[in-house]
């Protein structure tokens, strides 16, 4: 509660709107050139992340290989890979980018799908997503430190309210309400987590936490997280305006 009263008497602060644009953006020359440099490795790593996801994805249309052994595949990479030294940096980037591949073969199929019913619906849901993760991951950067580390705990509390109402929709059934709302809220709840996580790097690096291997790990699950969510909700809103199309051709 201190956290969002010292928020809002900042807020209405006299002369609050004229220094936020300078005071916010300076924040980013506070970095010292230790983080800024971390913060340039992590979204290095980032990337090549994400170009190795897309290989994955690429691997499984060609070949079909993705399912539940890619899953457990890119688990186990996840789990080998925390479980290594950080002074271990080749061979914990090595697993990071076969975690990658695995995780985008695990989701090719969703990849595979959007293509056959229009390749512009996967153009937009990445350029889309890679949008909102700039802007929100900017957003955390140059606010003031520490500041949205409570969206952890609502986050948090969110990602358990979604797990539970999955585990209830697949013994009682899902309703297409139900599906929607874990849809939509589950956008959000990793909307979140890409402001949480990047105050908690820069917060990490500022204490002397330099492992960029593992915070570009976790970013590269908010961007996956967010980026399947925005390609389901395109691929839903396609199919039911074709559907109407349909019904319109027939009436």
């Amino acid at each position: 509660m201190e956290g969002y009263s010292s928020y809002f008497q900042s807020s209405t602060a006299p002369g609050y709107g004229n220094q936020w644009g300078y005071d916010t953006f300076k924040n980013f020359r506070h970095f010292s050139p230790i983080v800024q440099s971390h913060l340039q490795k992590v979204y290095t790593t980032l990337c090549f992340a994400l170009v190795a996801s897309a290989v994955g994805s690429y691997l499984h249309i060609l070949l079909n290989i993705g399912g539940l052994l890619t899953t457990l595949a890119c688990l186990g990479c996840m789990t080998w890979l925390l479980s290594i030294p950080p002074y271990e940096e080749r061979k914990r980037s090595g697993l990071l980018m076969a975690a990658a591949v695995f995780e985008g073969a695990s989701i090719g199929p969703l990849v595979q799908l959007a293509v056959a019913v229009d390749p512009s619906i996967l153009v937009t849901a990445f350029v889309g997503c890679a949008i909102a993760f700039g802007c929100f991951s900017a957003a955390a950067m140059i606010a003031r430190r520490q500041e949205y580390l409570w969206l952890g705990a609502l986050c948090s509390s969110g990602l358990s309210m979604l797990f539970w109402l999955q585990f209830a929709s697949s013994i009682f059934g899902g309703l297409t309400s139900i599906f929607k709302f874990e849809l939509y809220f589950g956008l959000l709840v990793f909307v979140g987590y890409i402001v949480f996580d990047t105050q908690m790097i820069i917060e990490k690096a500022h204490q002397g936490d330099l492992d960029h291997v593992k915070h570009a790990l976790t970013l590269f699950t908010d961007f996956i997280a967010v980026f399947v969510r925005i390609l389901i909700i395109l691929l839903k809103n396609s199919t039911e305006k074709e559907e109407e199309r349909k019904k319109k051709r027939r009436n």
